[in-house]
């Protein structure tokens, strides 16, 4: 898990203007909330969030004048021609504290010879870990599967200090066999013989 350090400046001006006006400086405004205190409206800067934001479930360290604090990304909003950051929630957190995230899984290994397809049911798994120790992916072996297989979500090993907040029972993964077309022609053979 990568923690990056963000400067943010807490602000006093609301509003659609005020929030073009922060974003023509290059700068996103956004909110930090949790653990009960009121929130906190900041503005952060543009570039480095959007950096950060590449990571998934990135732990961010806030220098609020010259107090720290840790957050997580909650909701962000982006533009959605020009993909530029609109606002961005975080949610307070603290180490030792357990968050409930989404958790990207990814695949290994080949099927087993023939056709046969991958289907992802769930591209995401929620899990509960220590928000200083949040996973980036899950990696899941399909090496040998066939047709009928499916992966449940209980069967997939978690990092140390990681819980399953999905359904045990949700299918993950599941193999399909390839459905084959009739070539066209056939088909048309076929249709002016009867």
């Amino acid at each position: 898990m990568s923690e990056v350090k963000l400067a943010a400046d807490v602000r006093s001006s609301f509003g659609k203007g005020a929030a073009r006006s922060i974003r023509r400086e290059n700068k996103v405004p956004g909110v930090i909330y949790g653990h009960g205190t009121e929130p906190v409206h900041v503005t952060l800067p543009g570039h480095d969030l959007l950096l950060a934001l590449r990571t998934p479930n990135v732990l961010l360290s806030l220098d609020l004048g010259g107090k720290t604090e840790l957050a997580i990304p909650k909701a962000v909003q982006r533009d959605a021609i020009k993909g530029y950051l609109v606002h961005v929630d975080l949610l307070l957190v603290k180490k030792g504290e357990k968050v409930t995230v989404e958790v990207a899984v990814e695949t290994e290994g080949d099927l087993a010879p023939g056709s046969f397809l991958v289907e992802n049911v769930l591209n995401t798994l929620s899990v509960e870990t220590e928000a200083t120790h949040i996973p980036t992916s899950v990696t899941v072996s399909i090496a040998g599967l066939e047709a009928g297989a499916a992966i449940l979500a209980k069967d997939i090993a978690l990092p140390s200090g990681t819980t399953l907040a999905t359904d045990p029972e949700a299918v993950v993964i599941q193999i399909l066999a390839a459905q084959a077309e009739e070539p066209a022609a056939d088909a048309e053979a076929e249709g002016a013989e009867a």
